[in-house]
């Protein structure tokens, strides 16, 4: 059978590594990707253990890298990725890797430092020239440029009254003021408190400022406004350099006279020129660290990476007791294990060890993880199946019938082949350029759910397009390429009066058709393939493809389950399990032969023995189910007992009752037969034993009786499948085998009644087809104008309309409630017959798998 139907051999080996080899040793192991190691010092706390210095060390270095990464990102520079997959470097050349991301860490904190420190001061001189120009406008512009001193004298007789609470009413003071900036959304707020506070005993005057600035701490563009207070006394200049404290309004000076401002602003105009020039050199210089940091930091990140992994490998490793040498215990598949040997003595060699590294292979009872082989065509079925459990060590594997089955019973419900057209389309441009859609990288989900999914939805594609031509279905439309084979015979060949006409089949617009295959001839040819296409304009079409598909979801649900039952035959035989075979696997194929195996049969043999002239003669599959359960049979010879009713065939009661006793007789033997089996081998074990002990003289070390039943270290027990080396317990064992018979004799009545939603989906498919273009695309195109070029608008907006609803909501929606309930088919109806999934999966130290990880970690961080 291979790996491809059951999980790999496994073995469990144990490595004897010298101190100085064992780092290069790792290393070729991880580039291989073939073993995993097992934590031998699980006692021990991470911190504490032997390589925990070096593992901070490679913590501090990616912290460092993380911090290149972002500021690169801040400056939106592409990182090169040339695809190469550097070594892991030597232990030797950390110390050098950690001085140079010291030093580009310590130099490109210190430019942004300074290019912080400048940028501040940047702006504060640029907030200054925008108060110094906004003066202006504040002196001279309202009051018609006239002198600061007489538009201060009008102001203060008109518009201040000041009383400072001394009791002094006006006062010939000179006015003073403070000019500032502040935030435009905190301006209001601001304005109100200066009011209150100082009681309406100051004058604000405000300006926007229409050129956001930047916030050279985050360098968040902020909107601002500069303002000037009027006010007059000490103690509301004392009052008003709180408030603006308050709101974090930057104060700055400005000189009373025009001619000082002027001189000011002049100085502040080089001053930012200077601060330009020297703000250039400092960004260019920091984009050429980052520039000279962008061409290596790929490579940066996978070996510090992998560093940080040979060291947390090497943890779980135990010292011998020489501290010589490191012992590892691993799992690696039986097949692979001249490879680990070959990489054992390339990473000795490289280390430059004249002792090599020793590999044995250990006999465990402990049960090895399970070990699937794929490729890109069966990783996604196999990540379907590991979904719903990790299969035990070498059970049989569903990941290959499900690459058939589960697109196909997918196809059952979905049944459209225009849909499957465009979903096999859509996975074909996904597959094809495979390459360059993975070198995108992107982090969206649902992308990468589609992308990862690119071949389950091909099969699922082209299934459903075989699957639409057998029901003649194209987006809710039929094909007539061989013509209908039903047809109108003369009125002289009808079996009504001459009044009565039926119209000819030929006109397929006709709206009131109604096909009676008794009354309408049908050739003696069936139908060349699928579906005829009169079926589609018939209104009798949904009574006939609803007993066409019911049924067909009954035989394939039966076949499925009747698989699933051999495949546990397979379960049984490789494990050596005989009694299951006899109690258990025997037992499930006749109760569900002589149940749902009789109804399949009977449905099949309906099809062919009955024809339309001697359909009403056919007997009801489901009453006669019953009957058989009830043993009610009706008496043949009675007229008034309808056709239908009575028995189809010779000795169909007698056949019908051994039948229902057969099933019957199988629920005890699965219920009770094994559990005394097991109590009987367990009593045997027990006598055996004693008997040993008493012959070597009640030295229970002297002779060990193997058990003739013992698993063998497989995991899953020997071949009467209690597994063979535990304390055996019969009240558990019987509890055990009535919940797995009650769940098999329930499930499958159950299991077969739920493959009905192979009918109903598919009926809810095509109705739902068929609504969307009645409603869209007949009702839009029967919209008729006279004018040419308005009809072509109207048809180009209806098949737009059309096209959305039909990927929205046939493609996407009912596609994706059809994959469900296929995969609920196949993790409940068909896994529950052969498949345990209790098993853990096998995790290999494997430096792509830890890359990738570390990749869409650092992807998720970034999306955040």
């Amino acid at each position: 059978m291979g790996s491809l139907f059951r999980s790999e051999p496994m073995t469990k080996c144990q490595l004897f590594l010298q101190s100085e080899a064992t780092y290069n040793c790792v290393s070729e192991l991880g580039a291989l990707g073939l073993v995993e190691f097992k934590d031998l010092n699980g006692e021990i706390n991470a911190f504490q253990r032997r390589f925990v210095n070096e593992i901070r060390r490679c913590d501090e270095m990616e912290r460092k890298l993380r911090f290149l990464d972002k500021e690169i990102a801040k400056e939106v520079i592409h990182v090169l990725d040339t695809g190469d997959n550097p070594e892991a470097p030597q232990p030797k050349e950390m110390i050098e890797l950690e001085s140079t991301f010291e030093k580009l860490e310590t130099e490109l904190k210190d430019v942004n430092r300074n290019a912080e420190a400048l940028k501040k001061t940047y702006n504060e001189l640029i907030e200054l020239k925008y108060i110094l120009n906004k003066t202006e406008y504040f002196f001279d512009v309202v009051e018609g440029r006239q002198r600061r001193d007489s538009l201060l004298a009008e102001d203060t007789a008109a518009i201040l009254p000041i009383d400072d609470g001394g009791g002094r009413g006006h006062s010939t003071d000179k006015l003073g003021f403070v000019a500032g900036v502040i935030k435009r959304d905190r301006l209001m707020t601001f304005e109100r408190m200066l009011w209150r506070v100082c009681r309406g005993n100051v004058f604000l005057r405000q300006r926007e400022i229409e050129k956001p600035l930047e916030d050279p701490l985050n360098g968040d563009l902020v909107l601002k406004s500069v303002f000037l207070i009027f006010f007059q006394g000490d103690q509301l200049k004392a009052k008003v350099k709180k408030i603006c404290e308050g709101f974090r309004a930057t104060l700055y000076p400005c000189p009373e006279d025009v001619s000082d401002r002027r001189i000011m602003l002049d100085n502040v105009s080089t001053r930012i020129d200077d601060l330009n020039t020297v703000l250039t050199q400092t960004t260019e210089h920091r984009h050429r660290i980052l520039l000279a940091s962008a061409k290596n930091l790929k490579n940066w990140f996978v070996k510090v990476r992998k560093m940080k992994a040979i060291y947390a490998s090497m943890n779980m490793f135990n010292f011998d007791t020489t501290q010589k040498c490191l012992i590892a215990e691993c799992w690696c598949p039986s097949d692979r294990l001249d490879a680990v040997r070959h990489a054992l003595r390339i990473g000795t060699d490289r280390s430059g060890s004249a002792v090599p590294s020793i590999l044995n292979r250990v006999h465990t009872q402990e049960t090895p993880p399970t070990f699937n082989r794929t490729n890109k065509l069966t990783t996604g079925f196999q990540a379907i199946v590991d979904a719903y459990g990790v299969a035990n060590y070498r059970e049989v594997n569903p990941a290959p019938y499900t690459i058939i089955t589960f697109p196909f019973l997918f196809a059952v419900m979905f049944g459209d082949a225009g849909h499957g057209i465009i979903m096999f389309l859509f996975a074909l441009w996904m597959v094809l350029k495979e390459r360059q859609l993975a070198a995108q990288k992107s982090n969206n989900e649902i992308w990468l759910t589609f992308f990862n999914g690119r071949y389950i939805i091909l099969l699922m594609g082209m299934f459903s397009i075989y699957t639409g031509f057998m029901y003649n279905d194209v987006f809710a439309k039929s094909l007539n390429i061989f013509g209908s084979q039903y047809f109108s015979p003369p009125p002289t060949q009808l079996p009504f009066p001459l009044n009565v006409t039926y119209p000819d089949l030929r006109k397929f617009n006709d709206k009131s058709l109604l096909l009676d295959p008794l009354n309408h001839t049908h050739t003696r040819y069936p139908y060349p393939f699928g579906m005829d296409p009169i079926w589609q304009i018939s209104e009798n079409k949904i009574l006939f493809l609803n007993s066409y598909k019911m049924k067909l979801s009954v035989i394939l649900g039966v076949l499925q389950m009747l698989f699933g039952v051999i495949l546990s035959f397979w379960n049984h035989t490789y494990f050596r399990r005989s009694i299951n075979i006899w109690v258990e696997f025997i037992p499930q194929v006749i109760f569900l032969l002589c149940i749902f195996g009789y109804m399949n049969a009977m449905i099949i043999v309906k099809w062919f023995k009955y024809n339309v002239r001697s359909s009403n003669a056919a007997p009801n599959v489901l009453i006669t189910l019953i009957s058989m359960f009830l043993f009610k049979y009706p008496d043949d010879n009675d007229k008034n007992v309808p056709t239908y009713l009575k028995t189809w065939y010779p000795q169909q009661k007698n056949i019908q009752t051994i039948l229902l006793i057969l099933a019957v007789l199988c629920i005890p033997c699965m219920l009770a037969i094994k559990p005394w089996y097991l109590n009987r081998q367990h009593k045997r074990r027990q006598y055996q034993l004693l008997l040993s002990q008493s012959l070597a003289g009640g030295d229970t070390t002297v002779l060990i009786v193997e058990d003739e039943h013992s698993g063998g270290g497989d995991g899953h027990g020997g071949r009467d499948g209690h597994g063979g080396g535990g304390e055996f317990e019969l009240g558990d064992t019987i509890i055990n085998q009535a919940i797995h018979t009650i769940e098999y004799c329930l499930g499958s009545i159950s299991h077969t009644a739920s493959y009905l939603r192979l009918w109903a989906l598919s009926l809810a498919h095509s109705q739902l087809s068929e609504v969307l273009w009645n409603m869209v695309m007949k009702i839009g195109l029967s919209q008729v104008t006279t004018i040419a070029a308005l009809n072509g608008v109207i048809m180009v907006v209806i098949f737009a309309a059309w096209a959305v609803l039909t990927v929205a909501v046939l493609l996407v929606m009912e596609g994706l409630s059809a994959f469900l309930h296929a995969l609920r088919l196949h993790w409940v109806e068909f896994n529950s017959k052969f498949y345990s999934g209790a098993g853990y999966a096998f995790q290999p130290f494997s430096f792509d798998v830890i890359l990738d990880l570390a990749e869409k970690e650092s992807a998720v961080e970034t999306t955040k």
